[in-house]
């Protein structure tokens, strides 16, 4: 797979990147939502300390990433324990 040499602002700041030609974009939105969530703490908290702000945004997306696998794991959990449950039922049935 290409690797492309991007280059991404955030916070005001530009970092050179390479990534695969299939991420580009999701590395593109991922630096846009960064930057657009820094812009609506800055308004809502009135925190001018870039660096505060950062650590805010990272903390929120980790806490949702982490509940997000969390509420996956159940998931996951639930669908073997149907899939348990429906492969003992169709054992009972005599064709």
């Amino acid at each position: 797979m290409e690797e492309l040499s991007i280059k991404v602002n955030i916070a005001d700041r530009t970092y050179p990147l390479k990534v695969s030609a299939d991420q580009e974009e999701t590395v593109r939105k991922a630096a846009r939502h960064i930057n657009d969530k820094m812009k609506m703490l800055q308004q809502q908290f009135a925190v001018k300390d870039k660096q505060d702000i950062l650590s805010m945004i990272v903390l929120e997306e980790v806490t949702h990433k982490m509940n997000n696998a969390e509420l996956h794991s159940i998931a996951q959990e639930n669908i073997q324990a149907e899939l348990h449950e429906l492969q003992q039922l169709l054992g009972k049935i005599k064709v």
